[in-house]
């Protein structure tokens, strides 16, 4: 972290618009990551796509110490970390349309019901996100909690800014590119169900004035 962090971590206080291509050194596409746990998936995803930056974002400082050091000992420069709230970072430090890609991997289920307020999937946040998305990009989620995935399979299905991918409107099979994960095969082994979503931010005309 002391080594690293200067160079290629961001502390998310939304002081300023971040500009990424000066961030990242590149023009690249950037996918941001929200929560990566120790970040083992996330080496994986940028090691296969070097042409992808990916701006991964996490409050827990192991994991983010761990992701550096992955970046660095791999040589992957298409890594950043952020530190902080992946709402604040969406609403005042990322320009309209700056994102082709965002990821969402299991996410604090938030079992009890009185709790479900506080889950990350809701509409307020996919209005946000979708500000940010250019049209075109996708939004990944992936949950072993199968209560949330129906959630987030409603929820994105009636928003009007985002369409699923799947033809028949219900989850996705596991892309390629996302990596099995230790603590995924763990719950895999357990019997848990991984659901994938898949939905693309869709480009809306807007109504000609008087029309």
């Amino acid at each position: 972290m002391q080594r690293l962090w200067p160079k290629w971590g961001l502390d998310i206080d939304g002081s300023a618009v971040l500009e990424l291509s000066e961030f990242f050194g590149n023009d690249q596409p950037v996918v941001l990551e929200i929560g990566f746990g120790m970040g083992e998936a996330t080496a994986q995803m940028a090691a296969a796509d070097p042409g992808t930056n990916i701006l991964a974002v996490d409050v827990h400082t192991p994991g983010q110490g761990n992701l550096l050091n992955l970046a660095d000992h791999h040589g992957l420069s298409n890594i950043r970390v952020a530190n902080g709230d992946a709402i604040i970072l969406l609403r005042e430090m990322l320009a309209p349309d700056s994102l082709d890609g965002l990821r969402v991997y299991f996410p604090d289920p938030w079992p009890k019901k009185r709790h479900h307020k506080r889950r990350l999937i809701q509409p307020e946040f996919l209005s946000l996100a979708a500000t940010r998305l250019r049209p075109g990009a996708v939004l990944h989620c992936a949950t072993d909690w199968e209560p949330y995935a129906e959630q987030m399979l409603e929820v994105l299905t009636a928003h009007p800014d985002f369409e699923n991918t799947q033809a028949d409107g219900g989850f996705a099979p596991r892309p390629e590119f996302r990596p099995l994960t230790r603590f995924e095969g763990q719950g895999l082994d357990k019997g848990h169900v991984v659901n994938d979503l898949l939905f693309r931010r869709v480009h809306r005309e807007e109504p000609l004035a008087g029309a």
